[in-house]
């Protein structure tokens, strides 16, 4: 009998290894980035990407996470800045790194603080007492000068710039550099956080509070410790915003529609999901990039910038509507990142 030649089975295609190489290919294009694009892209896209990411998945964790719903992201940051300013004015020996991470703490308490109404109030009511943050700081901080160093135009700015242990990181690629460290570094912090006992304790109070108190989850400590959390990453998240994008910042700079724009990234991002963060800052910081270039090709550049941005504010509610009622999970599920493995997400969210 002639033989049958029988075609060979491929090889298993080891899991483990593609996440590794693609991880190894991820963090390259992170270190080249700075080589890859011009100065522009790093400080008008990149950097304010990465900070709004970082805002984005402070509130994630509380909202998204925890169920805690919150319209004082602008108000966190806000004391982060202001606090780290003071810091490092008034105690110039200070690194800015230890700086960064006092201001995060001192945010984490205003949070905390802010969040004890959580422990009675759900919904809208806990809304307007997050709301009252927002305008609390925005009046505290412009009624007394103490807070901005006397300055005639109530801005504050850091003197010394963004140096710390004979580093100058006030370049444009050192401006990305120290963010995309803190970025890194607090998103893998948050990652760790939420695959543990307290990330599910803040899914099982978001999921129904009631229960989760049945079965000994301590609903009044995990609910403050959202607020904790969150408020910390946004008070840095605050201090970049202030001084690695901006430069220099005043209470305009995170005031109410800073809020609202922290929280488009989440729900358009996808909320309870760390790569929603992502996704929805990419949005954000894309969009008028996108609808720029549209406007130059099809209407030859006529179109009034005034106009361009109301068009781009209606693109967005338009997107918040269709996402809350089509797609709750927003990017993240879209693009098809959150289909599979539904049970593994609720215990271990990606």
């Amino acid at each position: 009998m002639s033989e049958i030649n029988l075609p060979a089975a491929a090889e298993p295609v080891d899991p483990v290894g593609l996440k590794a190489l693609g991880i190894a290919a991820a963090i390259a294009v992170l270190l080249a980035a700075p080589f890859l694009a011009s100065e522009y892209w790093i400080n008008a896209i990149i950097v304010p990407f990465l900070i709004l990411s970082l805002a984005g998945l402070g509130l994630n964790l509380l909202t998204g996470y925890a169920g805690q719903l919150s319209l004082g992201a602008g108000a966190f940051m806000m004391v982060g800045a202001y606090a780290t300013f003071s810091l490092q004015l008034r105690v110039p020996d200070l690194p800015l790194p230890l700086a960064l991470v006092v201001a995060g703490l001192i945010a984490g308490a205003v949070g905390l603080l802010f969040g004890i109404p959580s422990t009675r109030i759900k919904g809208f009511y806990l809304i307007v007492s997050t709301l009252a943050a927002q305008f609390f700081f925005e009046w505290l901080f412009l009624k007394f000068p103490w807070f901005y160093n006397g300055n005639s135009s109530a801005t504050i700015a850091l003197s010394r710039g963004l140096s710390f242990f004979g580093l100058d990181a006030n370049t444009p690629h050192g401006r990305y550099y120290l963010t995309l460290g803190i970025v890194v570094l607090l998103t893998l912090l948050s990652f760790n956080l939420i695959r543990g006992q307290t990330g599910r304790n803040w899914m099982a109070i978001r999921d129904m509070d009631t229960a989760a108190a049945v079965i000994g989850v301590p609903v009044f400590r995990a609910k403050l410790q959202a607020f904790a959390v969150s408020s910390f990453i946004l008070g840095i998240a605050g201090a970049l915003w202030a001084f690695a994008y901006l430069g220099s910042a005043s209470v305009q700079s995170f005031g109410l529609t800073r809020s609202y724009q922290i929280l488009f990234i989440i729900i358009i991002g996808g909320l309870g999901t760390i790569r929603g963060a992502y996704f929805g800052a990419a949005f954000v910081s894309l969009l008028p990039l996108a609808l720029d270039w549209l406007f130059q090709h099809v209407f030859g550049g006529h179109v009034d910038a005034g106009l361009l941005q109301n068009i781009q504010k209606a693109i967005f509610g338009l997107l918040i509507i269709w996402f809350l009622i089509k797609e709750p999970e927003g990017l993240a599920r879209l693009l098809g990142l959150q289909r599979a493995q539904g049970a593994r997400r609720r215990l271990f969210p990606s």
